[in-house]
């Protein structure tokens, strides 16, 4: 082969070999922190809930958030996996939109969702006229939310605060900024997050929705068998875990006595066996889906 001539452009060099991609759980990594991705494993799970005919709640945009994290493939697989975690994240979504919806027929005008994650309540619920709503997490992880929101061109049905914080800090004030007022009725939300911090910092987060709230605002919850930690770590007695083992990044355990916990702070509790609820919305669970000690709360603010 002759070579090319004085004038002709020279030869381009090889185009480098693509990086394979990286696998979808790594992908979702990528662009979120850890919890983070653990909220991409409970859209996945709403997602699935949707699907079926005798569904707690529907949640049309968790498939879009699922995707958008490259983990589209785990909505078909887990809906041929059996019960389990999936009963409960779906008795305690179901849950927390009917204290967030009785909220708010009783007065509580604004709604603060506190380690928002993908939780779409601002798109898919019925608001009343007038209602605010904010949404507080990491900033990667509201970022990655917008991203799909704003592509999707979904629009909220109330008016809609994104507030990029770490909970450990002092959130309070950045809320307050956005508009949010501590003299109006507020129904809070802690859904499937107190486990995630540590127990000093989980009970400041507390003292501080009180704070920020009058009386007869609200408070819903969400919390775990007061042992399930002390096994997970007895079980796993070098720390290792498995992909997806959420309780791996738990940083406390749960309360045992709830009231008074929760009274300690100005907060008066109600708390529900998630398998009560379960069946109380029609669909009592078989043994292998109960979760012994979960349990569900709503508060009133004293």
């Amino acid at each position: 082969m002759t070579g090319p001539g004085p004038e002709a452009e020279p030869e381009a060099e090889a185009e480098p070999e693509p990086a394979p991609a990286p696998a979808p759980e790594r992908r979702a990594e990528r662009r979120l922190p850890p919890v983070g991705v653990t909220g991409v494993g409970v859209a996945v799970l709403r997602a699935v809930e949707s699907g079926r005919p005798d569904r707690l709640f529907d949640d049309p945009y968790a498939t879009a958030f699922v995707k958008a994290a490259g983990m589209g493939h785990r909505v078909e697989e887990r809906a041929r996996e059996g019960p389990g975690i999936a009963e409960w994240i779906a008795t305690r979504t179901r849950f927390l939109d009917d204290v967030v919806l009785g909220a708010c027929a009783d007065g509580c005008a604004q709604v603060v969702i506190l380690g928002a994650g993908l939780d779409a309540r601002a798109f898919r619920l019925q608001w009343p006229e007038g209602t605010r709503l904010w949404e507080l997490d990491l900033p990667d992880v509201l970022d990655f939310k917008e991203q799909v929101i704003n592509a999707e061109g979904w629009r909220p049905r109330s008016a809609r605060v994104g507030v990029p914080v770490d909970l450990s800090e002092d959130w309070g004030q950045a809320l307050v900024g956005t508009g949010f007022d501590p003299a109006v009725p507020v129904a809070w939300l802690a859904e499937g997050l107190l486990a995630y911090l540590p127990t000093e910092i989980r009970d400041g987060l507390v003292a501080r929705t009180a704070g920020l709230s009058v009386q007869g605002s609200r408070l819903g919850l969400t919390l775990a068998s007061p042992h399930r930690l002390a096994a997970w770590q007895e079980a796993h007695p070098e720390g290792r875990s498995v992909p997806r083992d959420y309780v791996a990044l738990w940083q406390s355990e749960a309360p045992e006595d709830v009231e008074g916990w929760l009274s300690s702070f100005g907060w008066q509790a109600t708390v529900f066996d998630s398998a009560e609820r379960s069946g109380a919305y029609g669909r009592p669970l078989d043994e292998g889906a109960v979760r012994p000690g979960a349990r569900l709360i709503e508060a009133t603010r004293r």
